[in-house]
């Protein structure tokens, strides 16, 4: 940002001036903390001046919108063209259930579709596996077969909604039965839209839904992005999340990092294993961040992210395609940050961290509802969750220039600062040999696990507040309806797989899981054998123990 000699001169006197009126100040009025710093403990100044943005280049830090570096979002008109994707995360009970909560989402405003599966479809396990044992339907949908799938899709636009799928160990799997509901449904592979989820690496990471070693698992993302590449061009084969890391108790540099670096290693397998052009796939690949409480952390964390993957892309693969520089990217509020006590306050919350993922430039948000860290939401709870998204929308004018906060002292140092120190992370994995070799030395794990002590040390010191918990306690209850799955869902989900097991082509069955052996054991792409496979009825957990056995099975070095 160039300042002529005059008006930093005149900057620094009035800077001095100012600092000596603090220190008499100080005497009298001291300040509520020695130290203030970010959720993540990024200190904070008392104040940012051009001083402190000093040697920035507008035209090549900063930019404008639909330019490199992308700082201030891919979009030239912003969201004057079209609001951001109003997408809820919805997914409970039977198929039929998930389909009535995501037709009554649609009629209430909802632009996109977003699948939360229950923790068996999660793990690549059936209803009736003795594993699934108590968990059918409670966390999210149960999906055994097709048949679920069909289910699931009932009168749901396939061509017209794009749908999310928040699935990863079993994504070959899921996304092969979105892509037959699809031609069953008379829609073209070429017209459906959407992402899977399909990160296994923040699985390692942070989340610890595991299936496979490492290795496997990345071959099986590859497989899923060179056949999207080919046939299903609107589809969007990994969600690179930074979510769960954030979830599991990183800072927002660490989840800048590690998200991005995750990225880089995706892209390196895509384009060392399967021989594809970077700008054929790149422009498909999506990302997923939190948007936590902390304001101004979130908003520099989004802008530094695009920024470090437009240089990412052009100057380390290659790409040629301005699209390939894009980082395109879903948010969904922190679910971390809520709190069973006062569970209103969580409306207030939310309404906080989606307003910080607008003015970070999100393509697609999902809101929390106040009722999340007790339960399953409800249809009140949902609809609350999704006006708050439709007020900052149509009321609040924050969607009427793109990128306001540009050019504060402030945002454009805190900006700076984190992508520096995310920078350090990714240098460091590099050395390291990858974010496959970093995960097995356990280097993010160990990371996120201190960031996490720290901060729960803080809190139970007082040092950060959480308003409810250590601060502003009260006896008092608010009671909220609370959302049960009955068990006879399990049951009846039961029934039905057992019917559909009875009634297909075995035969033809095990042909097809056969066929996604061979296909495993030779290194093919998974994908065709995959749709045969679910179109002939074979379930879920039969086709993840075909990569069961072929691969082996994780087992967390930290836990054994």
């Amino acid at each position: 940002m160039y300042f002529s000699k005059e008006i930093q001169e005149a900057s620094l006197k009035l800077t001095k001036k100012w600092a000596n009126e603090v220190k008499k100040s100080l005497k009298n009025n001291p300040d509520q903390k020695e130290r203030f710093s970010t959720v993540s403990d990024l200190e904070i100044k008392r104040l940012y001046t051009p001083e402190d943005i000093k040697g920035i280049n507008f035209a090549e830090d900063i930019g404008v919108p639909g330019e490199f570096p992308y700082l201030r979002g891919n979009q030239v008109t912003g969201y004057r063209g079209g609001h951001w994707t109003f997408r809820m995360f919805a997914g409970m009970g039977s198929a039929q259930d998930t389909n009535e909560r995501w037709r009554m989402l649609l009629r209430k405003g909802q632009t996109g579709l977003s699948t939360a599966f229950d923790f068996p479809t999660l793990m690549g396990y059936d209803s009736d596996s003795p594993k699934s044992l108590g968990e059918v339907g409670k966390c999210g949908v149960a999906i055994d077969t097709l048949e679920d799938f069909l289910a699931l899709m009932k009168d749901i636009p396939m061509d017209q909604v794009t749908t999310s799928m928040t699935i990863n160990p079993p994504a070959t799997v899921l996304w092969a039965m979105y892509c037959a509901a699809a031609e069953i449904n008379g829609v073209p592979l070429t017209k459906i839209g959407g992402t899977i989820q399909n990160d296994m690496l923040k699985e390692f990471i942070a989340q610890k839904t595991f299936m496979c070693p490492p290795g496997p698992s990345v071959k099986l993302i590859s497989d899923t992005v060179e056949f999207g590449t080919k046939y299903v061009p609107r589809w969007n084969t990994i969600s690179i999340s930074g979510y769960h890391i954030r979830e599991a108790g990183s800072t927002a540099i660490q989840e800048l990092a590690f998200t991005i670096r995750d990225g880089i290693e995706y892209v390196e397998d895509v384009v060392r294993h399967k021989g594809l052009d970077v700008d054929a796939f790149a422009p498909r690949l999506s990302f997923f961040f939190n948007s936590h409480i902390d304001f101004f952390e979130e908003i520099c964390k989004m802008r530094a992210a695009r920024r470090m993957w437009a240089k990412i892309m052009r100057d380390r693969f290659g790409a040629k395609n301005p699209r390939s520089w894009w980082l395109r990217f879903h948010t969904q509020t922190a679910g971390c940050s809520l709190t069973a006590q006062q569970p209103y306050n969580n409306v207030v919350r939310t309404t906080m961290e989606a307003l910080a993922a607008v003015l970070g430039g999100t393509q697609s948000l999902h809101t929390n509802s106040l009722d999340e860290v007790l339960c399953l939401p409800s249809e009140h709870a949902v609809e609350i969750a999704l006006r708050t998204q439709q007020i900052l929308a149509e009321e609040t004018g924050v969607a009427n220039t793109i990128d306001p906060l540009a050019g504060s002292y402030f945002i454009e140092s805190l900006t700076n600062e984190m992508e520096e120190k995310a920078w350090d992370y990714i240098h460091k994995i590099d050395e390291m040999g990858g974010m496959v070799a970093a995960i097995e030395k356990g280097f993010p794990q160990m990371e996120i696990a201190e960031a996490a002590y720290r901060f729960q040390r803080q809190l139970d010191a007082n040092e950060k507040i959480m308003v409810g918990v250590n601060k502003y306690v009260t006896d008092a209850t608010n009671p909220i309806p609370l959302v049960d799955i009955d068990e006879k869902v399990g049951e009846e989900q039961i029934k039905r797989l057992k019917d559909v097991r009875r009634k297909r082509d075995s035969r033809a069955a095990k042909k097809s899981l056969d066929n996604i052996k061979n296909a495993c054991k030779k290194g093919e792409n998974v994908m065709p054998h995959c749709i045969e496979a679910v179109k002939n009825l074979a379930t879920l957990q039969e086709i993840c123990d075909v990569y069961r056995e072929v691969y082996g099975e994780y087992r967390d070095p930290g836990l054994y």
